[in-house]
């Protein structure tokens, strides 16, 4: 069962990274459920402190990547509008089957959301790179945090698999 259940993990861990590039996948929730398999094995020792504290991390990163963009819309001079737009425009992005929606999708939604709000379109171009912006930055934090727990993954698998194998 150890065996099955590091396997299931590491595919966890894979789609987690996996996740964290490709904005349809959760990345960081995936790769903390692989850490969670891994802790569920009897050869390594449960530390549940560990697992709250990662699990937070995880959702705390989830949700800021929903947020993250329009914070970058209001950054670079943005309004409520564009800010508004950024968020429709991502959940557009994800629905829609269009390649890279998710990132054309923020950054069309803040300039929509902006020349609404009428505002000249270098205004509104600013406030879209923003949102763009803001988007790069949430993909990198999830990247970093998939790796991370990838990481710590490897390092238990490798402490305890004379015990697995």
């Amino acid at each position: 069962m150890d065996i099955f259940l590091t396997i299931l993990g590491l595919i966890f861990m894979v789609l987690g990274l996996a996740g964290s590039l490709l904005p349809v996948l959760p990345g960081p929730p995936l790769s903390w459920i692989g850490l969670l398999l891994l802790y569920m094995t009897d050869a390594v020792p449960n530390n549940t402190l560990f697992l709250i504290f990662t699990l937070i991390i995880a959702l705390l990163i989830f949700g800021l990547d929903y947020i993250i963009p329009a914070i970058g819309a209001k950054r670079y001079g943005g309004s409520k509008a564009g800010m508004i737009g950024t968020t429709i425009g991502l959940i557009v992005g994800l629905l829609l089957p269009i390649p890279g929606g998710v990132i054309i999708g923020p950054f069309v939604g803040a300039f929509i959301g902006e020349k609404s709000n009428k505002v000249n379109s270098d205004k509104a171009l600013r406030a879209a790179f923003g949102s763009f912006l803001g988007f790069l930055t949430g993909t990198l934090l999830k990247f970093i945090v998939a790796i991370v727990y990838f990481g710590f993954f490897i390092s238990v698998f490798w402490k305890y698999k004379h015990l697995m194998l």
